[in-house]
């Protein structure tokens, strides 16, 4: 075959092209289990951080079952889904979020320190850019964040992407979304919110939203009132 010929050029870019895709093709599913671990251990790593105990991510899942002893996938009337198949952990928010609330289901990790229970409730929302997401961690009590994580995938650098910083998390520890611990009716709950200038010291419902971040944290408030107001019919009857 002439190597000069658009035949032959044409016939050595398919293989070319065929062999390049064959290889990438080949490296994507042999690293696709390890990556879904990492995913795996990170999201552990994060539930974890939300009730104050920092591991690694590659240690996370060896010391995860010490805490966290229930994974509920809850129905929109607070009663858990029985069914084998719908795994709590495994619930991508993403996509449930995309669904009537009805028919979506609410993870929860319920979690043991000290003796003591805590529940974690994951989050999910869109950011100014992009998706937000995270984790709270709510006492006992029914009404006291005692974590929270926040996380995001696009938002400003030094502004909207603060909320991922450890500052703006702490605020919401000690904070109550009801008015009256116990009374979970629409009149009683109130969430948590981010405010604009910065919030009074004897507010239990506000956090200060970050400087230059008005939208970020807009729809941060957002996402924790929507999912917060989801587990209310769960916290009521338990």
């Amino acid at each position: 075959m002439n190597t000069n010929s658009n035949t032959y050029t044409f016939i050595f870019a398919i293989i070319l092209v065929t062999v390049v895709a064959g290889l990438l093709a080949f490296t994507a599913t042999s690293l696709k289990p390890l990556q879904d671990e990492n995913v795996r251990n990170e999201k552990m790593q994060s539930i974890l951080s939300t009730i104050g105990v920092e591991e690694n991510r590659d240690n996370a899942g060896n010391v995860y079952g010490n805490y966290i002893k229930k994974e509920l996938a809850l129905k929109s009337d607070g009663t858990v889904d029985e069914n084998p198949t719908v795994k709590a952990f495994n619930i991508n928010l993403k996509n449930e979020i995309k669904k009537e609330p009805s028919e979506q289901r609410y993870p929860i990790y319920i979690a043991e320190i000290d003796g003591k229970t805590t529940y974690v409730l994951p989050l999910q929302g869109s950011g100014l850019w992009d998706s937000i997401w995270g984790y709270l961690a709510i006492n006992a009590d029914e009404n006291t964040i005692n974590g929270a994580v926040f996380d995001h995938a696009a938002e400003t650098p030094g502004l909207g992407a603060e909320i991922r910083e450890t500052w703006f998390e702490e605020q919401y520890i000690g904070k109550q979304f009801l008015k009256t611990t116990g009374d979970f009716s629409t009149n009683s709950y109130v969430s948590v919110r981010t405010v604009k200038g910065g919030s009074k010291a004897d507010d239990k419902h506000g956090v200060d939203a970050i400087s230059g971040g008005t939208i970020t944290s807009d729809k941060l408030s957002i996402m924790v009132e929507e999912r917060l107001q989801r587990y209310l019919p769960y916290f009521e009857k338990n």
